[in-house]
């Protein structure tokens, strides 16, 4: 199991009792929700999973834009005694029929638009659907006043939630999240941005994310307020900030460069006073321009990976001097650097970036090979001990502590935040008949981190594949797995092995 905190922990939905009665919890379009009207909200809400799903532990998976229902199923769920299953709003049937086999999910709970897009087959039988305005309107016929927690205050490693994140090889994978790894991470989090309950979050990352769903548990934890936007421009960012009194934003470094480009009225930028990056690295001339156009917020590049929510933070009186630098381990972890030899690596010393303690999580669901890999028992010398998380990454520390990323050891694609399996593009590539080989590669893109192109051969007599394929695929793929880039090629480079030359082609797109 991961290592343990003295930090006490309380399961999930104890969230819900952070703020004060009368203190704005959420603001939604149809309105303000106070902390009084959120904890009546989920206890209706659990009451009624409940009701609907008695099996306790079983997964409930919703599918759907920012609103009551996904702000309010996480916690809902946990009381309930059930296992949330969020699911990118931005994915199509396929991948969500790969998440609903998967987790074994016996609800889901989705827009109307998306579930006219499930076909045969996609929804397995013993899993019921229901449209997202069915389900409130259900909700809202019960009454009741919050109801003792179902979850056992004692047993904080039972599960409270899988989120699913793309391998560099395969299809998406569920990572198990208990109690305690979300109401740390929240406890964490809270503590090194220093929220207080005179702060409003914008929440512009998918509630899908780990860190998109932080943003939630993060700021209840400390008794602020929440304010879920999904954005059709990055204009839409700015008039929120002003509208809503925003404290406190979070992105991903795409969403940056766009931001950075608008030109933000002096007296709202100043509303901002931290900001907070994720889902990849910001360049050195991305932070100077975040520090010059919100000279009076506090910018925190931080680091993470699903596995363990978050990792390091750089604290902000050090972005202008060691801008590269992933910072140090925050609250609740313990971050070390094991060299090739498996020991400790000394400063300077290239090694994996290892993650333990009690934000690791529990594994991949159902997955035992995959949760080998990847979750292994803590390196000799570990204050936590217990199973650690082996990123892959490979990082060095200098003679300060601080962190400093060198590179990446699976083929996982980051594109504007997003996780991309390059197996997942190619097999989609591969099932449309018109190509007959397939490599999804990622490149250095300015505005999106990395782009996804795709070198292909098409198949014999598929005459008109170049003009086909990206039809297809825009029906197959979301947006953000399309490729930026179709290569088409006579024939693929083989390397040594008999195996196409991933490493010759990246290098031959690159120059």
């Amino acid at each position: 199991m991961p290592g343990r905190s003295d930090t006490p922990i309380l399961p999930l939905d104890h969230l819900a009792l952070r703020g004060a009665d009368d203190d704005a919890a959420l603001i939604l379009r149809e309105g303000v929700v106070s902390w009084k009207d959120l904890r009546s909200r989920v206890a209706r809400l659990a009451a009624w999973l409940a009701q609907e799903v008695p099996a306790n532990g079983a997964r409930v998976a919703s599918w759907a834009a920012k609103g009551e229902l996904t702000c309010l199923l996480p916690l809902a769920a946990a009381r309930a005694g059930l296992v949330h299953v969020p699911i990118n709003p931005l994915l199509k049937h396929a991948q969500v029929a790969h998440i609903l086999a998967d987790s074994g999910a016996r609800l889901l709970i989705a827009t109307p638009a998306r579930l006219t897009t499930l076909g045969e087959g996609d929804v397995p039988h013993d899993c019921r659907t229901m449209a997202e305005a069915d389900a409130l309107a259900a909700v809202a016929e019960l009454g009741g006043a919050l109801a003792p927690s179902i979850a056992d205050p004692d047993d904080p490693d039972d599960l409270a939630a899988i989120l699913y994140t793309s391998g560099s090889t395969g299809r998406p994978k569920g990572v198990m999240l208990s109690h305690a790894n979300m109401w740390l991470g929240a406890d964490s989090v809270a503590d090194y941005l220093d929220l207080t309950a005179d702060d409003r979050t914008l929440a512009v990352l998918p509630l899908s994310f780990d860190y998109g769903q932080n943003q939630l548990f993060s700021t209840w934890y400390a008794g602020g307020c929440v304010v879920p936007l999904d954005y059709l421009m990055p204009r839409d960012v700015v008039k929120a900030v002003e509208r809503h009194g925003i404290t406190t934003l979070a992105a991903v470094p795409p969403l940056w460069v766009q931001l950075t480009e608008l030109d933000w009225p002096g007296e709202t930028s100043a509303k901002l006073k931290r900001l907070t990056n994720s889902g990849g690295a910001l360049t050195v001339d991305l932070v100077r321009r975040l520090r010059a156009l919100f000279p009076a917020a506090r910018l925190f590049p931080m680091y993470g990976l699903t596995e363990a929510f978050r990792s390091t933070y750089l604290d902000p009186s050090l972005v202008d001097t060691h801008p590269t630098s992933m910072g140090k381990a925050i609250p609740h972890a313990e971050i070390l650097v094991v060299n090739d030899s498996g020991a400790i690596a000394a400063d300077g010393e290239e090694g994996e970036l290892v993650h333990c303690g009690p934000l690791v999580a529990h594994g991949y669901w159902q997955d035992a090979d995959r949760t080998a890999e990847r979750f292994k028992p803590a390196p000799v010398g570990s204050i936590y001990g217990g199973t650690a998380v082996w990123s892959g990454d490979r990082v060095r520390r200098d003679a300060d502590g601080l962190l400093y990323f060198v590179g990446r050891r699976d083929a996982m694609i980051k594109s504007a935040g997003n996780r991309i399996s390059p197996q997942e593009v190619e097999e989609a590539a591969l099932a449309t008949g018109l190509v007959v080989e397939a490599v999804a590669l990622g490149l250095a893109d300015e505005r999106l981190g990395q782009a996804v192109h795709l070198v292909v051969r098409a198949a014999p007599g598929a005459t008109s594949a170049q003009e086909d394929l990206p039809r297809k695929l825009m029906q197959e793929l979301p947006n953000f797995m399309q490729p930026k880039v179709i290569h088409w090629r006579e024939a693929m480079p083989i390397g040594p092995n008999g195996k196409i030359d991933r490493t010759g082609l990246q290098a031959e797109l690159a120059a």
